[in-house]
């Protein structure tokens, strides 16, 4: 499942659900408020699949996300449901596949979503 996060279609790029950590809560703690949000589904939070580094160079930027396998357990995705930070705009379910017609990042999500075992993927250029 993929969330697009430009309001008014300004990219087309997809993305994991995600965002930022809460002081002195876990990480999966942290994925699983960010997923409620951002898509209403209530989940249960696996092992780790990936681990990216995103980097602007010319920005001093550099960020780094940990994936994790998860499973729904309550909700469904629903055409109204609006996130409550206003930042998701769209989410959707895809195949492997489907993300073959897509814009997504990191690169390597769909050997994460789809393998077995943890990726790391070192300094990724950052693109909007």
């Amino acid at each position: 499942m993929l969330v697009n996060a430009y309001p008014g279609g300004q990219s087309d790029l997809w993305c994991a659900p995600g965002g930022g950590a809460r002081r002195h809560a876990s990480l999966p703690d942290n994925l699983t408020r960010e997923v409620w949000e951002e898509t209403g589904l209530r989940i249960e939070v696996g092992a780790p699949a990936l681990v990216n580094e995103f980097h602007a160079p010319d920005r001093g930027f550099h960020q780094v996300d940990v994936y994790f396998r998860c499973r729904v357990i309550a909700g469904t995705l629903s055409e109204d449901w609006i996130d409550p930070e206003g930042i998701v705009t769209d989410r959707r379910w895809f195949s492997r596949s489907g993300m073959d017609a897509i814009r997504f990042k990191p690169d390597s999500l769909p050997g994460a979503a789809w393998g077995e075992g943890i990726l790391y993927d070192p300094l990724e250029p950052l693109v909007r």
